[in-house]
This record gives C-alpha cells, structure tokens and sequence, in this order.
C-alpha cells in the first residue's frame, strides 16, 4: 500500500492541470485524476495532462457524475447513447495517462425515498459500461456514495451475484455520510477492492487526515488484512482546509501510520 492523493483535493483551489505540481510538493507518486468538466473530457485536455503529470502515476480516473454517469443507466436509447459517447472519450483520456481504474458513482438517488433495483437491469448495463471501459485496457471500481446506488452494503453484496468479476472503490467519508460503518463496505468489497478514498472527520465535520478523530491504524491494518495492496488516496474536499501545507501533513501523518503497521 501506499499514499496518494485525487486531484479531487484542489478542485476549486487549483485548476486539474495545476494540481499535478502540488502533488508533487506534497511527496506522492501516485495519484487520481478528477476530469471536472466537459471540456476536460476532450482527447486533447488528456494530451496537456500528460504533458504536466512528469514522473508522476495515475492509478484511476474519475468524473463529475451528475454530468453523463446516471445516464448511462437511462432506458432510453438515444439518451444512453450519448452518455456513451462521453464515457468514451473519458476513456481515451484513461488510456493517454495509463490510468488502470475508472472510479464509478453510477446513478444518482435524487429522492428521499426507497431504493427500488432491478437488479437485472442494474447489470445490463453495468456490464456494457465494463465492456466499454476494457476496451482501453481499463477496468471500472464501482465506488460507495450516500446519495447514490452504492449507498447501502447490500446494493454491491447483490450485484456481485450477477457481476462477481465487478471491482470496488472504498470511500471511508462516504459510509460515515450513508450512515454504514466502513467495515460492512470492506466485507462486501473484499477481494475486489481496488482504490481506496480517505479524509478525516470530527465533530463539525470533514477534515484532512490526522485533524479528527478516525482511526487510521485500524483502518490501514483492516486493509492489510483482505489483502489489499493498492493506493490509498487522499480525497478533501478544498473547503475544508485552508492552505496546501495542511495536504502535506495529512500525507505525512498518514505515511507515518503506514510504516508502523
């Protein structure tokens, strides 16, 4: 295992192409790509990452859902088409950055209500956004958000029925944000766990790693233990820090509890 940080952690403090710079300063090499808007879903935004990322690794990709993502679950055809075309050239951008892993929400859960899935449908179509993303020699990891399909354990427990091949993303303020205890999630994920997302929170909310109260020792040897061995990702959210040095201590802080498990 090792620390990484999203570019997710700059967004609105530093433009994407910007971000590389600061995650340089802040001593990783490994890190995930946050596309944040249309025009940078174009081939030639994934041509000037490239040209900024330097030595730096690009583990997985990920996008700003509410854009395309819940459409490609649309059952009308040419809705669906279009998300596609999207994804597709999402793709392209993986395969320019050597990107492994497509971090997923899917769709959106904009009501306070029942989840209803069709499981079967579910699949349909999970599968051919798989197939799509494979074509570029990548794989998506279906990521638990609370305000989206993957809200609850039990969503993924009952698509790997259908899907046992599918991979996951871990999100440890997502589970707290859905209510679960990140436990249940990883017992689901299991071996299947590919990318993880980390912050901090306490009791006025989220925070940069080694500012709350979450114990990531437990945590990381939790992970340890399933046998995971990929990176673990810094994940804020910019308003909740105030300057890029406190990003650093947090991949200090988290650096240090890795070397002692």
């Amino acid at each position: 295992m090792e620390i990484g940080l999203s570019t997710a952690s700059y967004f609105g403090k530093a433009l994407t192409e910007d971000s590389f710079e600061l995650i340089r300063q802040a001593g990783v090499e490994v890190c995930e790509v946050f596309l944040t808007t249309f025009s940078e879903y174009e081939v030639e935004f994934g041509k000037l990452l490239k040209e900024r990322l330097g030595n730096l690794r690009v583990h997985s990709v990920h996008t700003l859902t509410n854009q395309f993502e819940p459409q490609l679950f649309n059952r009308a055809d040419r809705t669906r088409a279009d998300a596609f075309k999207i994804l597709d050239k999402v793709c392209q951008i993986m395969k320019i950055l050597d990107a492994k892993y497509y971090t997923f929400h899917g769709a959106s859960v904009l009501k306070r209500s029942q989840l209803n899935v069709n499981y079967e449908y579910e699949c349909l179509r999970t599968r051919e956004i798989c197939e799509k993303i494979k074509e570029y020699g990548g794989e998506l990891t279906y990521e638990n958000v609370h305000w989206a399909t993957y809200r609850n354990p039990s969503f993924m427990e009952e698509l790997h029925k259908y899907l046992p091949e599918l991979k996951t993303c871990l999100d440890i303020k997502q589970a707290m944000q859905s209510g679960f205890d990140y436990k249940e999630y990883l017992r689901v994920d299991g071996k299947s766990l590919k990318t993880v997302h980390v912050c901090d929170y306490d009791g006025d909310g989220l925070c940069p790693p080694g500012r709350g109260k979450f114990d990531f020792s437990e945590f990381f040897k939790r992970l340890r233990d399933t046998g995971y061995d990929g990176p673990i990702m810094i994940e804020l959210y910019s308003r909740d820090y105030d300057s890029f040095d406190e990003v650093r201590e947090s991949v200090d802080y988290l650096k240090n509890i890795l070397e002692r498990i």
